[in-house]
């Protein structure tokens, strides 16, 4: 395969300081694949452009690693229109010239990490031959299991004094504050969760209740009086494990446990680390507030609303997550024990040993997961609840978990598309895969994207799902999703909580 890397790319990887940590596992990647890494002939003439004749000479001995573009295509009429209406800066009119390598088919895929490329490449319809880094090392790392020679270990809580503050991860929060390294040392007593991937450290977080008399007089406009979670610090170095999705949702499973009505982070804008975490953020529902004005300079105040009296959004489940409303339609829904706590880490049962489920596939850390089904029952739209039962007859099998769903996509055109959509968020390989796809030719299944939500404390079993009447009987278990009403909804809840 041919890998064109835009000039972003090469910056980051060839410059005397990595800043972008993330460009080693993407180089390493690239290698274990065999992928041909092309630059274009405009990446060069970018290079060389450095004032700095020693940067030049440095730059142009390390591109030589690398495959050049010998016939560049021509620019045709189409993406000249999406240029035209997308393009101000000369560096703009060169990344759209590279862009047209991808859609003139003479390289198979572009990374990048420009956005007006991203936008650029959304318009001419090849999104899907357009990568982030933090993209495609979802897509390689889920499409080759096999290759993957480390374990990302589960995310762990721990004191600040077990965390080694010398870490080069934390290089860009020294860049940014002064004071950062006496500040950690202060909280060495305080807990953080971190994650580790072949022993180094890859993602850190570490949140903060507020209450309603914190001091918030360096935020403009001022802050009212609120029960709030800060999240203090996170950063999390992608490596295709969507680590950040697994914080995020550690952050909402504190914020509903100490009952906040607010969930705040500052940020610089410094860094594409930064805009990617800001991009995360949006998509979860974060506002752009306003601005925190320090020593350190002006940081971007991110807000999010959460409490139950704020609106759902039923189109986009996401913005209110983790909050439903109880007028949608519930469903109750089987899943096998075998592929229950691999989808569901949080759910994991107390005869299961934690040490069997080591969050390293993006399936478990994500909260958007893939649900894969035959059930007559297909009417299920965006905003819907559903229950997940985990088989196992009478005394094992359990109600464990709730998920929100995002959308119901019945009309999948083939094997291939069924792939596409599965494969970042299911626990199924592509083999498994293709197995449900032609296991009844005249059936092919059908996916339900869902948010993963709740755990319960308390797992009613099928015993009492028949006692209570949620199941009908013992040989009444849904195959499929399963209609059940508010009333038994509620029954549930008032058990596993």
């Amino acid at each position: 395969m041919k890998v064109l890397l835009d000039t972003n790319i090469i910056i980051h990887r060839e410059a005397s300081k990595v800043k972008n940590t993330d460009i080693g596992v993407l180089f390493n990647w690239l290698d274990k694949l065999k992928h041909s890494k092309y630059i274009h002939p405009l990446t060069i003439e970018e290079l060389n452009r450095n004032i700095d004749p020693k940067t030049v000479e440095t730059m142009n001995i390390k591109i030589g690693s690398y495959n050049v573009i010998k016939n560049v295509a021509p620019v045709n009429d189409t993406i000249k229109q999406v240029g035209n209406k997308v393009d101000i800066t000369p560096n703009d009119i060169s990344d759209t010239i590279i862009l047209n390598e991808v859609y003139s088919d003479r390289v198979d895929i572009l990374i990048s990490e420009d956005k007006k490329i991203h936008r650029k490449a959304k318009l001419l319809g090849i999104s899907d031959k357009v990568f982030k880094i933090e993209n495609f090392l979802e897509k390689v790392t889920a499409e080759n299991p096999e290759l993957v020679n480390y374990r990302v270990l589960a995310v762990k809580k721990v004191d600040f004094a077990a965390v080694n503050i010398q870490d080069t991860f934390f290089d860009s929060f020294r860049e940014d504050y002064a004071e950062f390294d006496k500040w950690f040392n202060k909280k060495s007593d305080e807990t953080c969760y971190v994650c580790h991937s072949d022993n180094n450290l890859t993602a850190f977080l570490f949140i903060k209740l507020e209450t309603e008399e914190e001091n918030y007089s360096e935020i403009s406009p001022t802050f009212f009086k609120k029960k709030r979670l800060k999240i203090g610090t996170f950063k999390v170095t992608e490596n295709g494990y969507k680590i950040g999705e697994r914080f995020l949702k550690i952050i909402f499973d504190n914020a509903l446990q100490y009952k906040v009505d607010e969930i705040y982070v500052t940020i610089f804008n410094k860094r594409e680390e930064q805009e990617r975490l800001i991009d995360l953020l949006k998509i979860w529902g974060f506002i752009n507030f306003g601005t925190k004005a320090t020593n350190n300079g002006v940081e971007n105040v991110y807000t999010r609303q959460f409490n139950k009296s704020i609106p759902i959004n039923l189109e986009n489940p996401k913005l209110t997550f983790p909050f439903f409303s109880r007028n949608q339609n519930i469903f109750i829904v089987p899943i096998y024990q075998e592929y229950h706590t691999e989808l569901f880490p949080d759910s994991i049962l107390n005869n299961q040993s934690p040490k069997d489920f080591i969050e390293n596939f993006p399936h478990r850390n994500a909260i958007s997961k893939v649900y894969i089904s035959r059930s007559r029952e297909k009417n299920l739209q965006s905003g819907d609840i559903v229950v997940f039962y985990m088989t196992g007859g009478k005394y094992k099998g359990v109600a464990t978990t709730i998920g929100i769903i995002e959308s119901c996509m019945t009309n999948i055109k083939n094997s291939e598309e069924f792939l596409k959509l599965c494969r970042k968020r299911s626990v199924f390989s592509n083999d498994d895969l293709l197995k449900h796809w032609n296991f009844y030719p005249n059936l092919k299944p059908f996916i339900v994207n869902f948010l993963y939500t709740y755990s319960f404390r308390k797992r009613p079993n099928l015993e009492w799902l028949v006692n209570n009447g949620i199941i009908q009987d013992y040989e009444s278990v849904p195959r499929g999703f399963a209609k059940i009403s508010a009333d038994q909804f509620d029954t549930i809840l008032k058990y596993a909580y």
